[in-house]
């Protein structure tokens, strides 16, 4: 049974924020890398019923990867435009893809990995 709750994440936000300050990354391009992160983590955990998603990143000098690993076998919807402007989901795919350079879903054995990458030079 999942949680009522989302987990928390606000460790590994610290965490990423001041790996990529320390980096030199714009302070612009590090809050994008953070909320998009955030998506990712919360839709993993509402959608995929994972309890505590796993999470991988890859900092290389010129570009962030964040991989966000779950259970669940169902790739991600296309997004889609919500109907109602006062919903309150329906918006996550579509702000990761605003915010980030490329993104996707990769299947695997036991589930999925949804990934994002931002290049430093955003």
């Amino acid at each position: 049974m999942r949680a009522l709750n989302p987990p928390d994440c606000s460790t590994f936000r610290a965490e990423l924020r001041a790996n990529l300050r320390s980096a030199g990354w714009p302070p612009d391009t590090i809050a994008d890398a953070e909320l998009a992160f955030h998506e990712l983590y919360i839709n993993a955990w509402q959608h995929a019923g994972s309890p505590a998603p796993s999470v991988l990143v890859f900092l290389r000098p010129t570009t962030l990867r964040v991989a966000v690993c779950d259970d669940c076998p169902d790739l991600p919807p296309e997004p889609r435009t919500p109907t109602d402007p006062y919903a309150t989901s329906g918006r996550g795919l579509h702000l990761i893809r605003a915010l980030t350079h490329r993104f996707g879903t990769t299947p695997t054995k036991t589930g999925k990995v949804t990934w994002f990458e931002l290049d430093a030079a955003a």
